[in-house]
């Protein structure tokens, strides 16, 4: 029951970020298309966002003291099922055969990770944590992340590569640390809770400020991404980069899969490979929206027959001027 609580509590903290996302979108339009531009945080549609934003992480934080890592992290998936379906069911937009697919894909995958993610005691004491920390098969998979992590970070400063690759295993590699963190700290905290005091240990706080670090440069690389690429190319390239790094460090260093049956652990990767399908097939092909420059349709303009748009003319200082028609065919002529 624990399991499924964590389960159900980072599906529904997922599809509350995918509805954060899209308000602070829409938020972001409608002070676009305002006469005076005013700065984006003194919008209340913003804040709500970021408030729903903000339950929804703190919803998969809390879940990942409920279950395990491996379980948690591929459900980021649902966020972008969420974003598919908010967009058609209130935002109007049509419905695509690569969504139908691709969601169907991915809901199999869901289905899949759910009936057979490992089943392990999630109720972690600092104790455990301690040993996990300095047991042989973590310290060498550290060992690796962090030789790797330097490799990347070499070419990326040094020969300036800011190749979406190598910006995007950067974020996993971190991920995968703040994964860690992030289980270690909010299991401490719900023992705490249920009054097995584990916040006096110091491995909670050596793990606090990990998750911390972990997370403020992992934003700074997937903002950068974000910034050079598009996000049609970004999401699912980094959902598949961090799922796959999380999944990882939780049978490392959480040893989830510790017990489980060969089939169970054949059906779970099965699982995310279609939930990695799914998403990028609904990312693929679509394209990112613009706001259309303002024209003058002269069907609208009163006295006039022509047909057409008007647009600027970057040789008139005027906007939108209509030119009498002896004019025009001087200027043909």
């Amino acid at each position: 029951q624990t399991q499924l609580f964590g389960v159900l509590l980072a599906a529904a903290s997922n599809f509350l970020i995918s509805v954060s996302l899209n308000i602070q979108k829409c938020a972001h339009l409608r002070l676009v298309c305002q006469a005076e531009q005013k700065p984006h945080y003194t919008s209340k549609l913003w804040w709500c966002g970021i408030t729903l934003l903000s339950l929804g992480e703190a919803g998969n934080f809390t879940a990942y003291g409920f279950a395990p890592v491996t379980l948690v992290a591929p459900l980021g998936c649902v966020s972008v099922i969420g974003s598919v379906f908010i967009s058609v069911l209130f935002l109007r937009k049509t419905i695509r055969t690569a969504d139908i697919l691709g969601g169907t894909l991915t809901i199999t995958g869901i289905y899949l990770l759910v009936t057979f993610a490992p089943n392990v005691p999630q109720e972690l004491t600092a104790r455990q944590v301690q040993n996990y920390l300095v047991s042989w098969p973590f310290l060498v998979y550290a060992v690796l992340e962090v030789l790797v992590f330097c490799i990347l970070l070499y070419f990326y400063k040094r020969k300036s590569v800011k190749h979406i690759v190598v910006l995007l295993m950067m974020v996993a590699l971190l991920a995968s640390l703040n994964v860690i963190a992030v289980k270690a700290v909010s299991s401490m905290i719900a023992l705490s809770v249920k009054g097995k005091m584990q916040l006096a240990s110091s491995i909670f706080y050596i793990m606090s400020i990990l998750m911390a670090a972990s997370c403020a440069f992992q934003i700074k690389f997937l903002n950068q991404a974000m910034h050079l690429y598009e996000a049609t190319a970004v999401v699912p390239i980094n959902f598949v980069f961090f799922t796959t790094s999380a999944i990882i460090s939780g049978v490392i260093f959480y040893r989830e899969f510790q017990s489980a049956a060969l089939l169970s652990v054949f059906m779970f990767l099965f699982g995310c490979l279609l939930s990695f399908l799914g998403v990028i097939i609904i990312a693929r092909n679509k394209k990112e929206e613009h706001l259309q420059i303002p024209f003058i349709d002269c069907g609208h303009v009163p006295g006039q027959k022509l047909t057409g748009k008007i647009q600027p003319d970057s040789h008139c200082s005027c906007y939108g001027t209509l030119k009498k028609e002896d004019d025009l065919v001087k200027r043909q002529s």
